[in-house]
């Protein structure tokens, strides 16, 4: 069986579970899966019980699917994901984010926890994804192409929408928190980085950096979605702070933040759609 068999085998499942046609997926990261209850007339579902899902083994990532409606909008709300590190093949790793765009969804939203290197970057920023630079060492598109899917050579100039970027801007002001912007950077872990690495990235134009979010904004790309991206600073990176780093800290910050967060994509979501 293709990739484009197993999509479509789990689309079929999931289609037979809820008649809704989502039209805003939602990726949430570590700590950041309690947006999940705010969706109304949820159906919810294992990734288990998904025909090619993963179990998820991360704390903070639930791994359930969530369809339902966000202020009227549909939508498909991954809680938790699956990380390249937690030794998935890549394909696996944008699996769910391919099925969604062949839900229908049209427009992602990819959350992550991340650690700052931006020097405004505080603990419990919510950063706007500007661009992002991918040093995890693989591609998600390598090997034969299916037409089906996307191109062969899709365009990465803009992977993050601009128009996406002023929506959450202007909802970010609306509730009282000042926007900030920057670049995401992506290794595979589950090490986190020296603090030799850090000054590395820094000099690189990295804002933060995490161990996710880049291959799937890829395939949403290759797919013809548009693309959002909010990264949680849950911790100033290795050699910035003097505390260690864990990933406690990681949870506890996005808990501590949690209310904005929700408030957030409350007025964001919609938008989207």
């Amino acid at each position: 069986m293709d990739m484009y068999e197993r999509i479509m085998e789990a689309v079929d499942f999931i289609r037979s579970r809820s008649t809704l046609e989502p039209r805003v997926g939602v990726v949430l990261g570590s700590g950041l899966g309690g947006f999940a209850g705010r969706v109304a007339e949820a159906a919810a579902v294992p990734y288990e019980n998904i025909p090619h899902f993963k179990r998820v083994s991360v704390a903070g990532h639930a791994g359930r699917l969530v369809l339902g409606k966000v202020a009227g909008a549909p939508v498909a709300v991954l809680q938790g994901r699956y990380h390249y590190y937690e030794g998935h093949g890549i394909d696996d790793v944008v699996f769910p984010v391919r099925v969604m765009r062949m839900l229908g969804v049209r427009s992602l939203l990819l959350t992550n926890a991340a650690g700052g290197i931006g020097r405004d970057l505080l603990p419990g920023d919510l950063m706007i994804i500007r661009d992002h630079i991918n040093l995890m060492g693989l591609n998600p598109l390598r090997g034969a192409n299916d037409e089906r899917l996307g191109p062969r050579f899709p365009d990465m100039s803009a992977v993050y929408d601009p128009g996406f970027q002023e929506i959450i801007a202007a909802a970010e002001a609306e509730i009282g928190l000042t926007p900030k912007r920057g670049v995401y950077l992506a290794l595979s872990g589950p090490s986190y980085e020296t603090p030799a690495e850090i000054r590395m990235l820094a000099a690189l134009g990295a804002d933060a950096v995490g161990m996710s979010t880049v291959p799937e904004a890829i395939c949403a790309r290759h797919m013809g979605g548009r693309v959002a991206g909010i990264s949680c600073i849950t911790n100033l990176a290795a050699g910035i702070s003097r505390a260690p780093l864990s990933h406690r800290e990681v949870t506890e910050t996005a808990e501590r933040v949690k209310g904005d967060f929700i408030r957030l994509l409350g007025l964001v979501i919609p938008r989207l759609a």
